[in-house]
């Protein structure tokens, strides 16, 4: 693959105006298939096979009139009692008028006629039936139905549209480009080069651009979640930044040892380059293993985010060599270019070295430093490092999963007015109510079924209050709501429903089948809960299996796969810890703590996975380079540690910066994902891949490399360091300009 590669970089340097071109076209062509073709992402988690997903089928074919998606209508009189009054009945028949005249609303009911008004008469709740589902209600709707009741809160009082019509797909602002920003800073700061920064930023910029714009096209035939283009951006930014330094890096790395810049490109892309598409391909598989687990919506998030990283991978091979090319020795600072431009090498006297011996033997760094000292105490830092992410990982038993409701919603928004009214006048259980299907072959045997089970579910444990049975007009289907005593993501809610199917379980000649928002969130959270631990055990069976092809060992690929499981651990105690407990919380200006996204964990483990194996081989495959060329163990591992410290430092502080400024966005979900995708690649960079594996290294000797004689014969040689290239090249004389 390096000789491949090698080819490739330097037909994209020769021909770099026509590459550069082709890119320009799929960015453009793409970005015109995105505006055109553009569709809709849906703002709700479906989970086929699950009770409530039956459940909302059966009505959309036999109730739609039920079916649709629903709003509620929070409304607080001045004072108390003002509701019984005349004027304050008028105040409530008014919005409701209002509401019912709505377009794409198909009914609206008046509180007086159900109930739904609070004992001192100061809180009523109209309910509010869109005739489409929550992703197909229009924005021009959502913005008619947010301003339901302007002219009432003109006279004092409090009008609070919600529900789960209000949910949208999150706004990307201003501030992700703070963390863009860093990035850039860190490049400048590592290359010393405007340039080179610039190159590499805008490397990544249109790489980015060219993925989610045909992300975007393919919305018009592939239902997005709302959150999908947000991660697939948040990923693409990253990886793209980072393979592009990797990529320039070495380069530069070239250029100092006194290769031409087409010779430079080349070898750059043929051993940075293998490493590259090895990273990409990890976390391309990872993300699209997601779909083992089953889940629609979780596949098409992976499978977008994988399709942003295989552009950045793509682009890096591709595009970086041919902008390389334009840019010629101006990607090394001013002060190296001319030291550079009489062939000779700067970081050695002898320029017919080969590459592999042509690196800078410089060992006063700080990655230097640093090896010496992880491997000379050894023992303690793994001792250190093994407690300290074991404290971080405390919390990580108590976590809670769950879909997101209004109760975490940013502070002041429509939809946490909305619910904090609800909560206040009625309870936290009016926010998350239960719907129950009662369908039967005959209207008769419907009738029969609907006081079975409203007296069921009368008796069940933390119920609040049974609405009148609403029945379709065939008769054959009713639809009963049902009101918690509890708020949608307690623990107690969760046993309700699963208290529900089991007392109505038993009910005859109907089928009676639960539903409603919060029946699908915790569906979903049991079915992902479930899917975890299988993913977790496939996510690490790859990567022993993909690190014993590079390195042929198999100490090594164990060691990485452990530290990989300390790395999530501590991640997730991390996260839980500010995000549900709420410690530090207003830090990442967090407003309610609650339960994680479902997903997260789930997503967060193929994530890192692939930045895990990134670091990885960056760092180790330099120690086994120099170990089979005759180092010791320990000098194999402070000499991999010293090359590879300060562009691993400089990958890892770009990813922290970009998952970083994704924590300034208002929705909790995205603030939750770039939270953990930042503490992640911190604690997997510094204190995983910086720390503890020069330690555990050294501690293993020559016995990290040993692989049995027949398992080295079976496995094929994939050459990602490129070790084949150098070879080759190593019979050949270097190109110097």
């Amino acid at each position: 693959m390096a000789t491949l590669l090698y080819r490739l970089g330097r037909g994209a340097l020769r021909r770099r105006r026509l590459v550069v071109a082709l890119w320009l076209v799929v960015l453009v062509v793409a970005g015109l298939a995105a505006a055109t073709l553009r569709g809709p992402t849906a703002s709700n988690f479906t989970m086929p096979g699950t009770e409530s997903q039956r459940a909302l089928d059966l009505l959309a074919q036999q109730f739609p009139a039920a079916s649709g998606a629903t709003g509620t209508i929070a409304v607080k009189a001045p004072g108390d009692g003002q509701l019984a009054s005349p004027q304050g009945r008028g105040v409530v028949q008014e919005i409701v008028q209002q509401a019912a005249t709505l377009p794409g609303v198909v009914g609206a009911v008046d509180p007086f006629q159900v109930g739904a008004v609070s004992p001192n008469g100061r809180y009523a709740l109209v309910q509010v039936r869109f005739a489409t589902g929550a992703d197909e209600v229009t924005d021009e709707q959502r913005t008619a139905y947010e301003q339901v009741g302007a002219a009432a809160e003109a006279r004092g009082w409090q009008v609070a549209p919600g529900g789960e019509v209000l949910g949208g797909e999150p706004e990307i602002g201003s501030t992700e480009a703070l963390g863009v920003l860093v990035a850039a800073i860190v490049l400048i700061i590592t290359f010393g080069s405007l340039v080179a920064a610039g190159m590499t930023m805008l490397n990544a910029l249109i790489g980015v651009g060219a993925g989610m714009a045909g992300l975007f096209a393919l919305s018009s035939v592939v239902q997005l979640t709302s959150t999908a283009p947000i991660l697939a951006l948040m990923l693409g930014l990253a990886v793209g930044i980072d393979y592009s330094l990797f990529i320039t890096s070495r380069h530069r790395q070239n250029l100092l040892d006194g290769l031409s810049p087409e010779e430079a490109v080349g070898r750059a892309v043929g051993t940075a380059g293998s490493a590259v598409v090895f990273a990409g391909a990890t976390v391309v598989i990872a993300l699209a293993g997601l779909a083992v687990v089953d889940i629609p919506f979780l596949t098409v998030m992976g499978l977008a985010a994988a399709g942003t990283v295989t552009v950045a991978v793509l682009v890096a091979i591709t595009l970086q060599p041919a902008l390389l090319g334009f840019a010629g020795r101006r990607v090394l600072p001013r002060r190296l270019r001319s030291a550079t431009a009489d062939g000779r090498p700067v970081n050695d006297t002898d320029a017919d070295r080969p590459v592999a011996a042509a690196a800078s033997e410089d060992r006063s760094g700080f990655g230097f430093r640093w090896a010496r000292l992880v491997t000379r105490f050894r023992v303690p830092v793994i001792l250190v490092g093994l407690l300290g992410l074991g404290l971080l990982a405390l919390p990580t038993p108590d976590m809670r999963l769950a879909l997101p409701d209004a109760s975490t919603a940013a502070v002041g928004s429509p939809a946490r007015v909305s619910n904090d009214l609800t909560t206040e006048g009625f309870g936290a259980g009016f926010t998350g109510r239960l719907a129950v299907v009662v369908a039967g072959d005959t209207p008769q045997a419907t009738s029969a079924a609907v006081p079975q089970v409203t007296a069921l579910l009368q008796r069940t444990d933390n119920v609040l209050a049974v609405a009148p049975a609403q029945l379709s007009p065939d008769g054959r289907t009713a639809l009963l709501g049902v009101v918690p005593k509890t708020g949608p993501t307690d623990e107690a809610t969760e046993t309700l429903v699963h208290d529900i199917r089991d007392s109505v379980g038993g009910i005859r000649d109907a089928d009676v089948l639960l539903t409603g928002v919060t029946a699908i969130g915790i569906d979903v959270s049991e079915k992902l809960s479930d899917a975890l631990p299988v993913y977790l055990l496939l996510v690490v069976g790859l990567s022993v299996l993909l690190l014993m092809l590079v390195f042929r060992s198999l100490l090594v690929p164990v060691k990485a796969a452990l530290g990989f499981l300390l790395t999530v651990a501590a991640t997730f105690g991390i996260t839980v810890a500010v995000f549900q407990q709420g410690h530090l919380a207003d830090l990442v200006g967090l407003d309610t703590p609650g339960p994680l996204i479902s997903f997260l964990p789930i997503l967060l483990i193929g994530i890192l996975f692939g930045l895990a194996m990134d670091y990885e081989v960056f760092l180790v495959s330099r120690m086994r380079e120099d170990f089979v060329h005759g180092e010791s163990a320990r000098q194999a591992t402070i000499s991999g540690m010293g090359h590879g410290a300060r562009v691993v430092t400089a990958a890892a502080l770009i990813m922290i910066s970009v998952f970083g400024g994704f924590v300034f966005l208002e929705d909790p979900v995205i603030k939750s994902m770039g939270f953990a995708l930042a503490v992640g690649v911190a604690i997997d960079a510094f204190v995983v891949r910086m720390t503890i594996v020069p330690a555990v290294m050294s501690l293993l000797g020559d016995r990290a490399w040993w692989l049995p004689r027949w398992l080295s014969r079976a496995l094929p040689n994939v050459d990602i360091e490129g070790e084949g290239l150098r070879a080759e090249l190593a019979d050949r004389t270097p190109t110097h300009v």
